[in-house]
């Protein structure tokens, strides 16, 4: 059984929210076992982590990056970072913010280049973009056409149950596409040399 960490931070429940979905994703695969992992709790998690074979890693996006929360675990990680203990795991990443963009790239750029420096293996979210022309709409998978990781929106009054259905089935996409691409590369990691 391979195992699919999620990883996240959620300050008012819709990160949560995505992050169930992607873990739902992941969950529905063969041979896959999804975790949720919050980083208010991560103290109890690190070997979770180092057991995982994909970590996925989500984060509101608040002033155009991730959370302050999310950054202590970024952080945190560098311990791991130094013994390269998640070199060539699979990896992705999914932000939630009230604004249609609001600098949502930038979060996901901030976890890609975690996900680098840890010499993971990056896995987008391998959707066109939808709701793109006068054929498209809101209910299209990719509604905020990234090709980095999973986006959702809603509104700043609003809560979790607002977020889209189709930003929520994008989000389980992303955790099907990371499961299969682990599935994929399953078997011992053998690490490459420097």
């Amino acid at each position: 059984m391979s195992k699919v960490a999620v990883v996240y931070h959620s300050g008012y429940g819709h990160t949560a929210e995505v992050a169930k979905a992607v873990a739902r994703g992941a969950a529905g695969i063969a041979g896959i076992d999804a975790q949720l992992i919050s980083v208010t709790d991560i103290d109890k998690h690190w070997q979770d982590l180092d057991a995982a074979d994909a970590i996925i890693f989500g984060t509101p996006t608040y002033m155009g990056g991730v959370s302050a929360p999310f950054k202590g675990f970024m952080d945190e990680s560098s311990k791991i970072w130094m013994a390269q203990g998640w070199k060539d795991k699979i990896a992705a990443g999914f932000t939630h913010s009230a604004s249609q963009g609001g600098d949502k790239f930038n979060t996901v750029t901030q976890l890609f280049t975690l996900a680098m420096q840890h010499g993971m293996i990056w896995t987008g979210l391998g959707l066109l973009p939808g709701n793109n022309s006068s054929k498209g709409s809101v209910n299209d998978l990719n509604r905020l056409g990234s090709s980095t990781g999973s986006l959702t929106q809603s509104g700043s009054d609003q809560g979790a149950d607002a977020i889209p259905p189709s930003d929520l089935k994008t989000a389980e996409h992303l955790g099907r596409r990371v499961a299969l691409i682990t599935l994929q590369f399953a078997g011992e990691r053998v690490a490459v040399p420097a």
